[in-house]
């Protein structure tokens, strides 16, 4: 068989082992260790037996070559009375000095005397056990100026019915034991079936709140736990999926329903052509950055929406970079979005692992956050030091803080203090603040600053600086407008 066709049956017999029910591969792989155990056996068995065979037979020789020797040296190797060949069992002959040989009457003839027995009736030896390609065991000892020699032939009979024993009771165990391993495997996956059939069921029915009974031990008891567990865990994604999907729809309700109205008013007025008559200038000019306003509510809402439905999914990749200049870009990205805006930065070089965009996105959030409640006349403060391992990040407004009731659940997804119901935003800025520190193995709290306004901390696990790099304005304040 060529190497290419032994690969193809190779290949083939992979597949079908593949193909086959766990249940079917345990039942084979028990038939198979039962019968190479057999086997095994049985050739040591059958080992065994033809050599304590042999040794039987060759001491039995022993001793009848013993008495016929005595007999022998007492009655002369000429005259010694041979016993009368009985139709079977042990053959012998006498071997006299000149070569010559005595046998029974109607003995069947012996294979001629070899050379290595010549030499016991010589006396160069004293006896010679041997066993020829002729089917006699012959043992030749030595006896006056002669030897004797007494001859039983071997039979493989006893043998072969052993062996033949043998493998039918292998072939029984084999069958026995197939059957064994089959209603093992039946009862050993048995929790495996019935955990097949309710995750088909949890499939089929979407019925996440069926937990699977917990029950055999082991590796099955591990294994219904971690599906148990993924269970609970996909149960509190879609629970999660469910309360976005419903705050969602609450929060763009009033957006929509303003602008559906504001809207609505404009193309009747226009319908009926009194759109310059009935609304004044400035009216219309209200009317129209009103319907901006909203617009650009509900553009940052399905930004928000978008982004924290996303969760740490991120096609951008985690590097190393310098905290300060993501704080920078991000205080530059705040002034060109509010122009009023007023930031005092301090900013000392820290480096992080992280992921830079998803960073100065929180950081935008927290100065946002910051901005609509600081007066006209008090900049927010941002700072950034090294503190320990960590990197920390500080922004404080002057405004009127947070209250006590509300620190709790400023980072919930769309709550809004009620002091802060009539101030643009979706309540999802400090949320995403809190998804992406955590997605970086940081910390974000609140707390009161100094001015009396809200103070925001994060801190990330700082990481070593890839080269030292001055910067002229660490550590001095600088204001950006």
């Amino acid at each position: 068989m060529s190497r290419g066709a032994a690969g193809r049956g190779s290949r083939r017999l992979t597949r079908w082992w593949r193909r086959r029910s766990l249940r079917t591969r345990l039942t084979v792989i028990a038939a198979t260790a039962i019968a190479v155990s057999v086997l095994v056996a049985m050739q040591v068995a059958i080992e065994l037996l033809d050599r304590e065979l042999q040794d039987t037979a060759e001491d039995q020789l022993r001793a009848d070559s013993r008495v016929l020797s005595t007999n022998a040296e007492r009655a002369g190797l000429a005259q010694v009375q041979l016993p009368p060949y009985t139709g079977s069992g042990r053959l012998v002959r006498v071997i006299l000095p000149d070569g010559s040989i005595r046998t029974p009457a109607g003995q069947p003839a012996l294979p001629p005397v070899s050379e290595q027995a010549r030499r016991v009736v010589r006396g160069a030896s004293a006896d010679l056990m041997e066993s020829g390609d002729d089917g006699y065991l012959i043992y030749t000892l030595r006896a006056g100026d002669g030897a004797v020699q007494v001859a039983r032939s071997t039979d493989d009979d006893p043998l072969n019915r052993f062996g033949l024993g043998m493998l039918l009771i292998g072939l029984l165990c084999v069958a026995g034991g197939a059957i064994v391993g089959r209603a093992v495997a039946r009862t050993g996956l048995a929790p495996i079936d019935r955990l097949t059939a309710a995750a088909v069921r949890v499939a089929h029915t979407r019925d996440l709140d069926a937990d699977i009974p917990e029950e055999g031990g082991g590796e099955i008891r591990r294994l219904i736990r971690s599906i148990n567990d993924m269970l609970a865990a996909l149960r509190d994604s879609r629970r999660a999926q469910r309360l976005l999907a419903e705050d969602a729809a609450h929060e763009l309700k009033t957006p929509l329903t303003s602008l559906r109205l504001n809207v609505e008013l404009l193309i009747r007025l226009d319908r009926r052509g009194t759109l310059d008559s009935a609304l004044a200038a400035e009216s219309r000019t209200r009317l129209l950055n009103d319907l901006g306003a909203q617009v650009a509510e509900l553009s940052t809402l399905a930004a928000e929406l978008t982004d924290l439905a996303r969760g740490d999914v991120s096609d951008e990749s985690t590097e190393v970079l310098d905290l300060a200049d993501v704080v920078v870009a991000a205080v530059t990205r705040a002034g060109s979005r509010v122009p009023d805006i007023e930031v005092a930065l301090d900013v000392t070089s820290v480096w992080v692992s992280g992921r830079p965009a998803a960073l100065q996105r929180a950081v935008l959030n927290l100065i946002d956050n910051a901005g609509k409640w600081s007066p006209a006349d008090q900049p927010v403060q941002v700072r950034l030091r090294a503190e320990g391992a960590s990197a920390v990040l500080e922004v404080d407004d002057a405004g009127p803080g947070i209250d006590a009731a509300d620190a709790p659940r400023v980072f919930d997804r769309f709550y809004r203090a009620d002091s802060a119901r009539a101030l643009p935003g979706s309540g999802l800025g400090l949320s995403i603040v809190q998804r992406v520190v955590d997605a970086h193995g940081g910390r974000v709290t609140v707390a009161r600053s100094a001015r009396g306004g809200a103070l925001l901390r994060v801190s990330l696990p700082a990481a070593a600086s890839p080269a030292r790099i001055t910067r002229p304005t660490a550590g001095e304040d600088t204001v950006v407008r």
